[in-house]
């Protein structure tokens, strides 16, 4: 069987530790071109896993035409290099938030329709171990319906993580558009959603730039109600240090489910009548030294693809937490709650 060709748009971070090593890993899949704005990242790549390097995604696209693509810019040009590979009939993996508008998310979701391709959105704490854990826990039924909830994302700030350091574009309106909310709110907004499988239908936010040399939020925080009416928060930061915290705590009928609150057992049940379980499934993958873990991600694309079925996470499911983001940067700068 013939491997799939990849190329990969923007070779920063995210690109260099996740998705170009998963995918030189894949034994189905063939790494045939980078593209970078600095062409001597794209270069780097290259001579370290084959393959050609450009500086124009235009130009990579149209000259090797490969069968699938990621896309790993900075935010503001996920939709435009999506949509450039869609048109060309190339399947996509595009990093989140998956677009900077409604306009530009729903394009992306159309035209990936029309053209028959696979668009997949890059949120990977639904694959965790201990967030697939926690589903399988939920689904059994045994805690009953979810109440309350409370989420957090937060660390240091991208700068320890992107590969310009403090002079990142995540700091950056132009090209982040969205801070702390959208590099990690959006993620644990996803996971929220899939967890509880229901959508958040009303946001009431804060947003602040407290530490950061930045024209983006670097905290923000969101009270949520989802169709059913479970409310809590979830709160993203950049100025979490040392360390991270990447936990999830939710509060059902029948118990406690805690999530990343524990080293040692990742995912605990506390249930009402006082038993207590204890699961140790692995870790949840962190921007730490030593925290990158495999994420899954490539492998579900990839299988996808090859098994011509639709991937876990297409691009509706990356315009319903986008659509949230979009409620509460409104709700931030209006100070109201706002219907998602």
């Amino acid at each position: 069987m013939a491997k799939l060709r990849v190329g990969v748009i923007g070779c920063g971070s995210i690109a260099v530790h996740r998705h170009i090593p998963e995918y030189a890993a894949h034994p189905d899949v063939e790494l045939v071109a980078f593209c970078d704005i600095v062409k001597e990242r794209a270069e780097k790549m290259a001579a370290t896993y084959g393959g050609r390097a450009y500086q124009s995604y235009e130009e990579m696209l149209e000259a090797e035409k490969p069968d699938a693509v990621s896309v790993c810019t900075p935010n503001a040009f996920h939709a435009p290099a999506s949509l450039a590979a869609i048109r060309r009939k190339i399947h996509v993996l595009c990093e989140k938030p998956m677009a900077i508008s409604a306009e530009e998310a729903e394009a992306m979701i159309r035209e990936a329709k029309e053209n028959g391709v696979q668009l997949m959105i890059g949120h990977n704490q639904r694959m965790m171990p201990p967030h697939v854990k926690a589903k399988e826990i939920l689904e059994s039924g045994r805690l009953g319906r979810v109440l309350t909830f409370r989420t957090a994302f937060a660390h240091g700030g991208p700068e320890s993580w992107s590969a310009d350091g403090a002079d990142s574009w995540f700091f950056r309106k132009k090209e982040a558009f969205v801070g702390a909310l959208g590099d990690l709110g959006v993620h644990k907004i996803d996971l929220l959603q899939w967890l509880i499988g229901e959508p958040i239908v009303e946001v009431s936010a804060m947003t602040a730039t407290l530490q950061k040399k930045a024209d983006v939020d670097d905290n923000a925080v969101i009270v949520a109600r989802t169709r059913s009416g479970a409310i809590g928060t979830v709160t993203a930061g950049w100025t979490h240090a040392p360390g991270e915290d990447n936990s999830t705590v939710l509060y059902c009928e029948n118990g406690i489910l805690e999530i990343g609150t524990d080293p040692e057992s990742q995912v605990i049940v506390r249930f009402r009548d006082g038993n207590v379980e204890r699961h140790s499934t692995g870790k949840i993958a962190t921007n730490e030294e030593g925290g990158q873990t495999h994420s899954g991600v490539i492998d579900e694309f990839v299988g996808a693809l090859l098994e011509g079925r639709e991937n876990a996470v297409p691009g509706e499911e990356g315009w319903s937490a986008l659509r949230v983001v979009l409620a509460a940067i409104r709700s931030a700068e209006e100070k109201v709650s706002v219907t998602v």
